[in-house]
């Protein structure tokens, strides 16, 4: 008796790898109207970047600094969302995690 014959009968086929998306690119996590409100939070947060940086001369700056610094921290936190969410990082880290994040 071969043993290639028993264990060929009681092995379960290999399976197949899941196909992947591009760039692990998923919506499921980020649905309904939060998908286009964190896209055009991120535009908007963009835009006020881009506004601030137009501005040549001030008499004080000290509250342009601060404009500069939260609309590019909301501009790269945004960014940052939108990726975790639309990608398969979500799944990796988990829902705890992120959430906790």
């Amino acid at each position: 008796m071969e043993n290639g014959a028993v264990y060929n009968d009681t092995t379960e086929p290999e399976a197949k790898a899941p196909r992947r998306r591009p760039f692990g690119c998923t919506l499921k996590n980020l649905w309904g109207w939060r998908l286009p409100a964190k896209v055009v939070q991120a535009i908007l947060s963009f835009v006020a970047v881009v506004c601030e940086e137009l501005v040549d001369d001030c008499n004080r700056c000290s509250g342009l600094y601060f404009f500069e610094f939260i609309s590019c921290s909301a501009f790269l936190l945004s960014l940052l969302i939108l990726c975790v969410y639309c990608t398969d990082l979500y799944g990796s880290l988990g829902k705890e995690k992120v959430e906790k994040l």
